[in-house]
């Protein structure tokens, strides 16, 4: 018996049956029946077209019960910048408290000892109803593990394994860094230096990747001296500023991996009295508010990490109302938010 024919006797359709007969995710569903506006005209209508087919009828009473609840959403982070922290921060915020939702941050991470055996603990004796997962922590098996056992609904933020263990919030990475590398390479410059992230942050690999196909691309091949490790901070884009400003032969510019590295080798080009943007081009990615605190302003890829944030709090929040109105499932949603390049004053061709 089909879907359709059930659910029209038995008059007993949920959000999954009309999620599966429009071709949509639940999510979607929800959305539609929330009267939210970001959902396209012809979705909305096909969303609605199924409604009338299944002769669905939602639980009102569960539903007003779920958005007349506040919810207390954990955050679960450790970050070596600053300044990503800082803009998430932000937009967890603002949306929770537009939302009437209560945030709680939990550090968890290398600079605690034993964090991943006791994490279990907290989340079980927290009073979390769901959480947000950002980066690194986001593909930890541990974390994730222990967030599953304690049956807490969550999201990640711009995760780069184990993709369909959760809904999550994206950015394209790559395709920004290769446009940023694109950029660099119409400026006239072709000895770039390039500052990788932490080995095995998976923003930091897909940034270098996305380096290396423009430069691939336009028939550069990569030195291997210009390119240097760093960590995500201030003090590591320092180190490597260090190793790229004394090569005999020096780049033209420097594409740092974020924007607290960039900053670095701004700070260390004016103790070589190097002129910025004269002599050296400097770049970076993920337009923190350090970007315009420097002098000269920097050039970046403006991440939005602001906006992720706020999609993380609201793409929880539905699947919480999903649970409570007792129409959960297993949910796989990706939402993803581009990114776009910031010309400032710290970039321009080579002398």
């Amino acid at each position: 018996m089909s879907v359709k024919t059930r659910a029209n006797k038995q008059s007993g359709a949920t959000i999954k049956d009309v999620a599966q007969h429009a071709g949509v995710s639940a999510m979607t569903v929800s959305r539609v029946l929330n009267a939210e506006p970001n959902v396209r005209p012809e979705t909305r209508e096909r969303v609605q077209a199924a409604i009338r087919d299944l002769n669905y009828r939602p639980n009102l009473s569960a539903r007003n019960l779920a958005r007349a609840n506040t919810y207390f959403i954990g955050l679960l982070y450790d970050n070596p910048s600053a300044g990503y922290i800082s803009e998430l921060l932000i937009g967890a915020l603002n949306r929770c408290r537009k939302a009437g939702y209560h945030l709680i941050v939990e550090s968890c991470g290398s600079a605690d000892q034993d964090w991943e055996s006791s994490i279990a603990d907290m989340l079980r004796t927290s009073n979390f109803d769901g959480v947000i997962i950002p980066p690194p922590v986001c593909d930890n098996t541990a974390v994730l593990d222990a967030v599953e056992a304690a049956k807490l609904p969550h999201v990640r933020i711009s995760p780069d394994t184990q993709l369909d263990r959760s809904p999550r919030v994206v950015t394209d990475d790559r395709e920004a860094s290769r446009r940023m590398a694109d950029y660099l390479l119409g400026l006239g410059h072709r000895r770039i230096g390039f500052i990788q992230g932490p080995e095995g942050h998976g923003a930091s690999r897909e940034r270098f990747e996305g380096f290396s196909e423009a430069m691939a691309a336009a028939g550069q091949k990569i030195d291997s001296e210009l390119v240097v490790p760093g960590a995500f901070t201030y003090r590591s884009g320092l180190d490597a500023a260090e190793r790229l400003l004394t090569l005999k032969q020096r780049p033209t510019a420097v594409f740092a991996s974020n924007d607290d590295m960039a900053v670095a080798v701004i700070a260390l080009a004016h103790r070589y009295s190097l002129n910025i943007p004269d002599d050296l081009t400097v770049v970076g990615f993920d337009d923190t508010q350090t970007a315009t605190a420097i002098w000269p302003q920097l050039t970046t890829v403006r991440q939005p990490i602001s906006a992720m944030a706020s999609e993380a709090v609201e793409l929880l929040a539905e699947c919480l109302d999903l649970e409570r109105s007792g129409e959960a499932g297993h949910v796989n949603e990706r939402r993803e938010i581009h990114s776009e390049i910031v010309i400032r004053d710290s970039s321009a061709a080579p002398a």
